[in-house]
């Protein structure tokens, strides 16, 4: 299964990636941290590993390491705006809980 974004999001991403010298698309991974277990990361791909995974949704590669492929398959990233703030938000058919602070998810 694949990574996908909205069209909102795609345009965001899109608006960042052209101020990132060598950017190749854009990274999306987990962490552990939080107290429900992980955290996502989104930065700038500045290459493609050997375990890495490459999909193209709106436009934008999407590059996602095989171990955090395991937690993100399926997802959709969106970029929302709620009052004054804005970042992404994750709709990932893998996630059983989340914190209550909504930073981190758990997948067990």
């Amino acid at each position: 299964m694949e990574i996908t974004m909205t069209e909102r999001a795609a345009a965001h991403v899109k608006r960042v990636l052209g101020r990132q010298e060598g950017a190749v698309g854009l990274r999306v991974g987990v962490k552990t941290t939080g107290c429900s277990g992980y955290a996502y990361i989104v930065e700038a791909a500045q290459g493609v590993a050997e375990d890495d995974r490459v999909f193209e949704s709106n436009g934008i590669k999407v590059v996602v390491s095989e171990k955090s492929l395991t937690f993100l398959a399926g997802t959709e990233m969106d970029y929302v705006r709620e009052g004054l703030n804005a970042g992404f938000k994750f709709h990932n058919p893998n996630v059983k809980a989340t914190c209550g602070c909504g930073e981190s998810f758990n997948v067990g």
